[in-house]
């Protein structure tokens, strides 16, 4: 019995292995002999330049651009003198570096030239690349690409890879740089894991429990659901205990079940690591003449919007990409909140109210030296109250109420006004509140966002919350299942979403669209 329970275990174990690299048209991949080459530094005059070069041709590529017999030690810069091989043309004095397979980034040879930047060295060493037999330019995202083929990296920490080369805010490496140290590919292999134990305990009551008598009353002690995720060791008597496999098949359940209200709990994440990705939506609203274009400016630190004493010069939404406090986040400059005005203003209105139901933070501005006039009232009325009165801790929106041109208030402050809701004050002309303002949009966005430096890894793209939620759905068939061998294929389909999320069975197609927002060189 033990014998067949080790196979099952490695039977099951087997599906979770990352496939072999499958060949898109026209596309060639690793094993075929090919070695690509590209810059992989940035394009423009610099002070060096990298050209990689991966393949079983690197080499010799590498041997023949500085006339040597002998490669340079393993991973150490060696200063040399690269020659066109065709011409013996002296190319530049330069630092090259030997990474031989599988001890490099994508698990074949590589060789890196360090050249000095200008454009016409770096094209003189491409162009002398591209004469070696067996060298070919690399395609967009193809290094990357062969170190997923070659198990250098998980398809998630590819996804980090690449959020980490296209991160423009302090929270978004934080995050990307988690996700390529492989915390959330960890995360899934141990619930695979965890469900690769279960379906091996399942098939083996399924395949040795006739031998006891044992399949046909598992269900019937399941109580009055009759679904294997319903069986108790407590419903035998003493006269006649539970088998050790009957034992096996009630601790696989527990872990399933702990392992469904882990999956339940990441996908309550509110989109916190898809939002910390792309950006929270950032909303400026308002009455005219409250200050929303000059404060968009001077967030954004740049004249985005036209700032004008005349009511209504902002017609449409105006959108801006800006770091704020360290989150990404897309700002809008929306209309001020009015009635009662021409066609086209009227239709800036409607396209402000469309904008702040979409947004994620609302930030509500105000002219602290007219809070009385009808405008002002009936905004804190429509906009400001409501979405005061949610509740912080849900998924709904977020707001902010600035008071700008404090500059303008007199002595007694707001006085007159004690029923206002948290406000901040601020001045955008002088900048006196900035400070404090930036700190409360840090803590909001933190609330949006989520903290990517604590808690457990979040889930960063629209692909892993399919699979995640894939998968949780096969393990409530599981627990639903009346029979050991759909337990058991509920099971299977569920840690088949797992291996997809991390890279395992993945078609084409989602690899050429997770590759194709690389560099060439990356």
């Amino acid at each position: 019995m033990w014998r067949g329970l080790w196979t099952l275990t490695a039977r099951a174990t087997h599906g979770l292995r990352r496939p072999c690299w499958r060949q898109a048209s026209g596309t060639l991949g690793p094993g075929t002999g090919v070695t690509i080459f590209a810059l992989s530094s940035g394009q423009g005059r610099c002070g060096v330049a990298v050209i990689r070069a991966s393949g079983p041709a690197s080499g010799p590529a590498l041997r023949s651009l500085t006339a040597a017999r002998d490669l340079p030690p393993a991973r150490s810069a060696r200063l040399r003198l690269l020659r066109d091989p065709c011409s013996g043309e002296p190319l530049d004095r330069a630092l090259v570096l030997w990474f031989p397979g599988p001890q490099s980034f994508t698990g074949e040879d590589c060789a890196e030239f360090h050249v000095h930047g200008g454009p016409a060295v770096v094209s003189g060493v491409l162009q002398a690349l591209s004469g070696v037999p067996g060298l070919r330019p690399a395609e967009a995202g193809e290094f990357t690409r062969r170190a997923f083929a070659h198990g250098k990296l998980s398809l998630t920490e590819v996804e980090g890879l690449a959020d980490l080369i296209h991160a423009e805010t302090e929270a978004q490496r934080r995050q990307a740089l988690r996700q390529l140290d492989g915390e959330l590919g960890r995360l899934c292999q141990d619930w695979a894991e965890t469900l690769t134990r279960a379906l091996a305990h399942v098939e083996a009551y399924i395949d040795f429990g006739e031998d006891d008598n044992l399949e046909e009353d598992v269900l019937e002690r399941g109580g009055a659901s009759q679904s294997v995720g319903a069986v108790d060791p407590a419903s035998y008597s003493s006269d006649r205990p539970p088998s050790l496999l009957f034992l096996y098949l009630h601790a696989a359940d527990i872990a399933v079940r702990g392992l469904e209200a882990a999956l339940a709990a990441h996908l309550r994440d509110a989109r916190r690591g898809q939002r910390l990705r792309s950006g929270a939506h950032v909303v400026v609203a308002g009455p005219p003449n409250a200050g929303k274009s000059s404060l968009v400016n001077l967030l954004s630190r740049k004249p985005v919007s036209i700032v004008s004493p005349e009511p209504g010069t902002t017609r449409d939404v105006l959108e801006t990409p800006v770091d704020l406090a360290g989150f990404p986040a897309l700002l809008s400059d929306t209309a001020g909140l009015r009635e009662g005005v021409g066609p086209v203003e009227q239709e800036g209105v409607r396209r402000a109210w469309a904008r702040l139901e979409q947004a994620d933070l609302v930030l509500a501005v105000l002219d602290a030296s007219d809070l009385g006039s009808p405008s002002s009232r009936n905004f804190l009325d429509t906009v400001v109250t409501p979405m005061g009165a949610q509740s912080p801790a849900g998924s709904g929106q977020r707001l902010l109420l600035v008071l700008n041109k404090l500059d303008l208030l007199p002595r007694q402050g707001l006085a007159p006004y004690p029923d206002l809701p948290p406000h901040l004050l601020l001045s955008c002309l002088s900048r006196q509140g900035l400070d404090g303002l930036l700190e409360a949009l840090r803590q909001e966005l933190a609330a949006v966002c989520g903290d990517p430096s604590a808690g457990p890894p979040l889930l960063t793209r629209a692909r892993h919350r399919h699979h995640l939620q894939g998968c949780l759905e096969a393990l409530g068939h599981y627990k639903e299942a009346s029979d050991l061998a759909l337990a058991a294929e509920a099971l299977r389909v569920a840690r088949g979403h797992l291996a997809h999320l991390t890279g395992g069975g993945g078609t084409e197609e989602v690899l050429n669209i997770i590759f194709r927002d690389f560099c060439v060189g990356k």
